[in-house]
């Protein structure tokens, strides 16, 4: 993998996918292939962190498996969303249909667009501009390839796709697919021209044909949520539009730890519980504390919990925001659903120049 490349290979569990992230560090531009609609916090959480600018998501298909997070991030960062242009009119909301030859760029890279349909009519492969990196959904997979039983799939096509764009790549080009479900995360194409059981070693196209239309899987769980969700670029039904919004501003950490910034929290005392974690010496020491805070040390807090007001948002502070981000962890565990840490603690409330209570 070229040194000047930012990478990273997602994943998610429930639906066995991976979504990747590529950028240019000079420019900081950004694209994000297949995102899952349920990370969508996480996946913008590692953009922000890193300091990234998201240009495109792109997918590989027309999923059945996952909802794209597409649309979501459109919404929360302006990035176009990329697809296939050869589904036609089954898919709207895309900025960008794509096809053979074309080209997507960010900063000084670019990844090209490889037709791999098989799986679905609209299926594409992303390869890097060096050639090093390939990105092929659910055409090519580790020791596997897509399955080819609906959405108008076709093994003969996928066998034409697998070996005239794929297999036609340089011998160490790294394939990454869109799923492993036993937690293998990446391939060569030479691996997969000798090794792979359904269309490597001596296999022609009779052989892969056989081997794909006797799989006999059962459909995707998610298939009937996922296809007409994906079909409009992930965007969501209006009516579960509400439980997308939160409380406040939650910023979810690429740790995965909930927070809510100072300004926010002055600007809404009124409206949340603060729930200080440190202990009574730090409480009432140099740093202050927030008026009406409640102190709950860290270390009794799991032995304390009924001690906590039951409703309503919560707010949980430190010095810094560590102990307060476990104290979430420790709620979550409890039930808590509307708790987040504040960030930077006590401290990046001073910083704010927020009012302090001493003793």
């Amino acid at each position: 993998m070229d040194n000047s490349l930012i990478f990273r290979q997602l994943f998610d569990a429930d639906s066995a996918t991976y979504t990747y992230l590529l950028a240019d560090p000079i420019s900081g531009e950004a694209v994000l292939i297949d995102p899952v609609f349920e990370q969508y916090r996480r996946d913008r959480a590692l953009l922000e962190e890193l300091g990234l600018t998201l240009l495109y998501t792109l997918d590989t298909h027309c999923h059945a498996d996952h909802v794209t997070g597409a649309w979501l991030m459109q919404q929360a960062l302006g990035s176009k969303i990329g697809i296939s242009g050869r589904y036609g009119p089954m898919v709207t909301g895309a900025d960008q249909l794509l096809d053979q030859g074309d080209r997507v760029r960010f900063g000084d890279r670019y990844l090209e667009v490889r037709a791999t349909p098989g799986h679905t009519d609209g299926c594409l492969t992303y390869v890097l501009d060096d050639h090093t990196m390939a990105f092929t959904g659910d055409c090519l997979l580790i020791r596997g390839a897509g399955r080819c039983d609906f959405q108008q799939g076709n093994a003969s096509t996928m066998y034409h796709s697998i070996t005239e764009q794929i297999f036609s790549l340089p011998d160490s080009c790294l394939v990454y697919p869109a799923h492993d479900y036993i937690g293998r995360t990446v391939s060569t194409v030479a691996e997969e021209k000798q090794y792979n059981p359904r269309i490597g070693g001596q296999a022609d196209e009779r052989d892969f044909v056989g081997y794909m239309d006797n799989l006999g899987l059962p459909h995707p769980k998610k298939i009937d949520r996922a296809i007409p969700a994906n079909c409009v670029c992930g965007r969501p039904d209006p009516a579960i539009l509400p439980s997308l919004v939160s409380w406040g501003p939650v910023y979810l950490t690429y740790a995965g730890i909930r927070e809510i910034s100072p300004q926010w929290l002055g600007e809404n005392l009124a409206q949340v519980h603060v729930l200080d974690v440190r202990e009574v010496e730090e409480f009432n020491g140099p740093l202050g504390h927030i008026a009406n805070a409640q102190l709950i040390p860290l270390p009794e807090l799991a032995q304390r919990i009924d001690e906590i007001p039951p409703h309503g948002p919560l707010v949980t502070v430190c010095q810094s925001g560590r102990r307060s981000a476990q104290a979430t962890v420790i709620l979550a565990k409890q039930g808590w659903t509307e708790a987040a840490s504040l960030q930077g603690g006590m401290r990046g409330w001073q910083a704010a120049n927020l009012p302090v209570t001493r003793g």
